[in-house]
């Protein structure tokens, strides 16, 4: 029964598809300087008008705009300076018929002001006297309140993460504290009687734990929080204790290993046997990844499931299949609203012929190189047990479900590595 299921393979957006019945996680309270990151829970209108009063855009000369009209090189206007405006401070007066204020930018406009006149169209004279080369309009050089936030507006609504210019524009209006979804607890395991610890001399026939920092450091970077639970041996008992004790501490459980199709598969078995399982996909038609597996696990007398991804032992696999569904899981659980799913795309042309996967999506490790101004992907090809070309590539192009293959200088989008 196995082998038959393992062949229904998936569509990378079937599997995408199921996403939709895992909840975010639940939110907390976070004091602004803790926030960058962070995804928003819920919406935040504002609280005031930014900015709040009228402010200078320029440095020069707060004036009445009707009071420069027809001013110019040849035939300037001449006002009367009655002072400065101070930074941080209200203006000492106001500005009347035929005067001028010195105001520096970002400084409050004095009473009477519409418009700054900008410094390299005036100068000053010995006696006071304020030379205006230029007219200008009303409003002109001028912030009006408001003009960059208005008071109620919805500035980032929930599923936004942020960034420093959100933090930025957040603490320009006092704010302190804001509801955001908590980061995601992802417990990250490692099957196999071959893996041994990352302090263990590897025996004939063994290698050393790679996938599970290789994929807790993708859940770090990626805004989770990564939970080791160590190797668990090919025995059911213990994989099914050690599903359950992940299922009590993570929002998310990821193992690797042992999900090929053989005598020694043991961890659909150790799923299945969970309470409330549900096995969403088992092979999905991508290369490389064909044996990952997602599942729905459910605690008891808790409702809703929390997911679990099983990835492809292979370390380079498991990586692919990381960014390809195990990113926006992590951001679907993390409250990220779409299509947030990757990092950065760009754009670049293919160095070589590449042959598709017939029947599966292909994604193909690529390093970036510019050339004569132009941006080459160069495919970095390779088993997928070995980590080197891995560690070579910037990121991965895709070679649709369907396509025989791409053509070299054919423009390809290359979805980046990181965030």
């Amino acid at each position: 029964m196995a082998t038959l299921e393992f062949f229904r393979l998936q569509t990378r957006e079937e599997v995408l598809a199921q996403y939709n019945r895992f909840a975010p996680v639940g939110v907390e309270e976070v004091e602004l300087a803790a926030a960058g990151g962070r995804v928003l829970a819920a919406p935040v209108p504002a609280p005031e008008d930014v900015p709040t009063f009228l402010r200078a855009g320029m440095d020069g000369y707060a004036v009445r705009a009707k009071d420069t009209f027809g001013a110019g090189v040849g035939a300037p206007q001449y006002l009367e300076i009655k002072g400065e405006v101070p930074m941080g401070a209200a203006p000492p007066r106001g500005v009347g018929p035929g005067e001028a204020l010195r105001v520096p930018t970002g400084a409050m406009l004095p009473a009477g002001a519409d418009a700054v006149v900008m410094l390299e169209y005036t100068a000053e004279h010995p006696d006071g006297t304020l030379e205006v080369r230029k007219p200008v309009a009303p409003g002109e050089s001028v912030l009006q309140p408001g003009e960059d936030v208005r008071l109620g507006e919805v500035l980032f609504s929930s599923g936004t993460r942020l960034r420093p210019q959100e933090i930025g524009l957040l603490a320009a209006l006092g704010v302190t504290t804001l509801t955001v979804y908590r980061r995601p607890r992802v417990a990250v395991l490692s099957s196999g009687d071959e893996v041994v610890p990352l302090d263990q001399n590897p025996a004939p026939g063994q290698v050393r734990d790679c996938n599970a920092y290789l994929t807790a450091a993708q859940v770090q970077e990626w805004g989770g929080l990564p939970i080791l639970k160590g190797i668990i041996p090919d025995d059911f008992a213990s994989l099914k204790n050690a599903l359950t004790e992940a299922l009590g501490e993570a929002d998310l459980i990821l193992i690797s290993g042992g999900s090929s199709v053989g005598a020694r598969d043991l961890t659909l078995t150790a799923i299945k046997a969970l309470p409330g399982a549900q096995i969403l996909a088992h092979g999905v038609a991508i290369r490389p990844g064909k044996p990952t597996i997602l599942a729905s696990l459910r605690e008891k007398a808790k409702k809703g499931g929390k997911p679990l991804l099983g990835l492809p032992g292979h370390p380079a696999s498991a990586a692919v299949v990381m960014e390809v569904l195990g990113r926006p899981l992590i951001n679907r659980l993390a409250g990220l609203k779409p299509p947030s799913s990757w990092g950065g795309t760009v754009t670049a042309l293919l160095s070589r012929n590449l042959a598709g996967a017939s029947g599966r999506e292909d994604y193909v490790r690529v390093r970036l190189r510019l050339a004569d101004d132009t941006l080459w992907a160069d495919p970095i090809l390779g088993p997928s047990g070995l980590l080197s070309p891995l560690v070579k590539s910037d990121g991965l192009v895709m070679i649709p479900l369907g396509v025989e293959g791409l053509n070299r200088d054919d423009p390809v989008s290359v979805r980046l590595f990181g965030n």
